[in-house]
């Protein structure tokens, strides 16, 4: 997706909240703004991928504030969160006709664990306030009897996981997938570095994904989402022989979108106009798009 002029003021007001997350010390906050800012000027380009300028003001933002991951604390609660509504999640799929179906709401869900920005979470805790009410509310786009169809046929798929605690929910729909199938192989992607508060290789082995599928890669870098110019040759190679990408979460739609990678079928909740537009769906509902 290219950048739109909608993403500056909410790729700023991230910057500020990971200053704020990381120091108190105003004038440390403030240079970190005037840095952002002064990327941000220099690398604006309406033909350019929000992705790629997102990630290169984070790391200006990172360096600035000398810390490597400012939303560790809320990462980490946010995974413990999550984990507590594992018993609910586990209700519900027992109560259900679909529960392939259930998981992909519930993982869907979990993607309105994101912090910073508007139509995000103001706080790990809020998802038990809103759980219910937006699981009650299904899918606004549903193209998961075209994504079963593929299932079906399938026997590599990969799933490109994005926030903590939104990943625990991940975990049961890779449960899930493998009932549906039980001959396809998971490959499981998480980020290669920390970034906002999206999982890394440290969450998916703190919760085990071993259990659930068949192998563990990493993009490699420091990014928004991917950056394909520094792809690791084993996720390079995956993404040859796969039959099906699942990607989690707005910043991965942001950057595969721009690539030629199909079928890909998104999974997240539109939290801004520049997504919804985007892909021609409505704002603030729960979506599985299929782009085949």
């Amino acid at each position: 997706m290219k950048i739109q002029t909608e993403c500056v003021p909410c790729l700023l007001k991230r910057i500020i909240f990971e200053a704020e997350q990381s120091t108190k010390d105003p004038e440390v906050r403030t240079k970190v703004i005037k840095n952002a800012c002064k990327v941000l000027s220099k690398l604006y380009d309406p033909n350019e991928c929000s992705a790629t300028i997102a990630t290169k003001v984070h790391k200006i933002a990172y360096e600035t504030l000398g810390d490597d991951d400012p939303y560790k604390d809320l990462k980490n609660l946010s995974n413990k969160v999550a984990q507590s509504l594992v018993p609910r999640v586990e209700e519900l799929l027992k109560e259900s006709d679909d529960p392939l179906k259930t998981s992909i709401i519930c993982s869907i869900v979990g993607n309105t664990m994101d912090f910073g920005i508007e139509g995000g979470s103001a706080h790990p805790e809020a998802l038990k306030d809103i759980f219910e009410e937006t699981v009650a509310e299904g899918l606004g786009y549903d193209n998961t009897s075209k994504v079963e169809e593929l299932l079906k046929k399938s026997k590599h798929v990969m799933l490109f996981a994005d926030n903590c605690g939104e990943i625990v929910f991940d975990k049961i729909l890779c449960k899930e997938l493998k009932k549906f199938n039980p001959n396809i192989s998971i490959t499981l992607v998480v980020r290669g570095e920390p970034i906002i508060s999206d999982a890394t290789m440290k969450d998916a082995e703190e919760l085990k994904f071993k259990e659930v599928v068949d192998e563990i890669l990493a993009t490699g870098c420091f990014a928004i989402g991917v950056d394909f110019k520094k792809l690791p040759s084993s996720l390079k190679k995956a993404l040859k022989q796969t039959d099906l990408i699942i990607c989690k979460g707005m910043a991965n739609y942001e950057a595969f979108s721009e690539t030629d990678y199909h079928p890909i079928a998104y999974l997240l909740r539109t939290k801004c106009t520049a997504i919804a537009n985007s892909m021609n769906i409505p704002l603030n509902i729960n979506a599985v798009k299929l782009y085949q």
